[in-house]
């Protein structure tokens, strides 16, 4: 039953084609007076309805188009806006990188950082420049906020440097003043002690206040008297009763530099009290100063 049911349904379909196709060769035989008015008619009864509809989607489809458009710029606003924080952090640090440059007139090679610290090697980096730019083994590295580290090998184009957090790292120290003098090493070599550094063989009977910023003192003739190592944040311990070991908040977190200063050649002047090229106190000073 239902075999013939599809028969006739087909039969019927067959039949209005057949018909539709003669009333359009009867209609294009007309002439123009009769058929271009009937063509207006059918337009506006018949075939109202499936213009209307072709017309809506047609709006829709434009709509879609838009939407996927604005979806997109949305999408790219939104993505920009992730980075920008980033990208002025960035360019931030670029600034005060040249800044520092300038103030310190020469004897420098700036770098890239091409191997950040890691947790899993968080004591050293490797940076863009080498024997070509005249580093040496030695040599300080510095950033717009302090010291980072120390060169320890050489290569051509790039160079292997040791930062404050190695066990090893030793550096002569002052306080801001002039009052205090002492030694300045990593406060631990694993867990979260390998981010701060202490203090050492400062006289009990002197006294360092929590704040105190903590300077190289050029002594050794490695570093030049100057530059920030950090600030005292407490007492770390003291020695049978003759000397304190004071602990410091650094200067330069290792991992958060990308660009820094290798200080290759001596400065001449200022600042007295001893060797280490110079005094570079005054560069580090108006870098701080910056809003």
């Amino acid at each position: 039953m239902g075999l013939g049911a599809d028969r006739y349904t087909s039969r019927a379909g067959t039949l209005l084609f057949v018909g539709c196709v003669a009333l359009s060769f009867a209609a294009m035989s007309l002439p123009d007076r009769v058929r271009d008015p009937l063509a207006g008619l059918l337009r506006q009864t018949v075939l109202a309805p499936l213009l209307a509809l072709q017309e809506q989607s047609q709006l829709l489809a434009a709509s879609l188009s838009r939407y996927e458009t604005v979806v997109a710029e949305r999408d790219s606003a939104a993505l920009s806006a992730t980075f920008l924080p980033e990208l002025r952090s960035e360019n931030a640090r670029l600034r005060a990188l040249l800044g520092l440059g300038q103030r310190l007139g020469g004897g420098y090679a700036a770098a890239e950082v091409l191997h950040q610290s890691t947790p899993t090697s968080a004591l050293g980096l490797v940076v863009s420049a080498g024997r070509r730019q005249g580093v040496r083994p030695l040599n300080g590295v510095v950033s717009p906020e302090g010291l980072v580290g120390i060169v320890s090998a050489v290569d051509d184009r790039t160079s292997v440097v040791v930062t404050w957090a190695y066990p090893e790292f030793r550096a002569s120290a002052m306080a801001a003043d002039g009052s205090v003098y002492g030694i300045v090493a990593p406060h631990g070599t694993e867990g979260p002690r390998t981010w701060l550094l202490e203090l050492r063989g400062v006289p009990y009977r002197q006294l360092v206040p929590n704040g105190t910023l903590i300077l190289t003192s050029g002594l050794g003739g490695v570093f030049p008297r100057g530059i920030p190592l950090g600030t005292v944040v407490g007492v770390a311990g003291e020695a049978a009763g003759w000397e304190r070991t004071y602990l410091l908040r650094p200067a330069v977190h290792p991992a958060g530099v990308s660009h820094v200063m290798i200080l290759t050649a001596p400065r001449s002047g200022g600042g007295g009290g001893g060797g280490g090229g110079g005094d570079v106190r005054s560069a580090f000073e108006s870098a701080g100063e910056r809003p």
